[in-house]
């Protein structure tokens, strides 16, 4: 969210009931909370092709930079994408409080 400044991109934690909304609308089950899941007027995509769209959509160098992974076969990709997920809080660290309800950050969270 940080470095989206354009606030293109809206939230929806997937438990949620936005979320489970969104899932069963691209074809999804809406109890699969295995990935991140991009979802845009003309498709949807998951796991490190999510990340890789999203990335591409802020301000440089980030855009650059996922550009040139993409780059990459998908299956490294994805490896890379499940290591990272399932250790993200050891790699960097856990935040103290859920940016829900920050100030700055309520618009971008879609709740119903």
């Amino acid at each position: 969210m940080r470095l989206d400044t354009e606030a293109q991109y809206r939230l929806a934690a997937l438990q949620s009931e936005a979320g489970r909304k969104l899932l069963v609308r691209v074809g999804r089950a809406p109890e699969d909370l295995s990935s991140i899941v991009l979802v845009t007027q003309s498709g949807f995509w998951i796991k490190s092709e999510a990340i890789l769209r999203i990335a591409q959509g802020l301000p440089q160098p980030t855009a650059l930079a996922a550009t040139a992974i993409k780059a990459l076969p998908i299956f490294i990709r994805d490896k890379a994408y499940d290591a990272v997920a399932g250790s993200r809080y050891a790699l960097f660290g856990q935040p103290d409080a859920c940016r829900l309800d920050h100030p700055g950050y309520q618009d971008r969270f879609l709740r119903k």
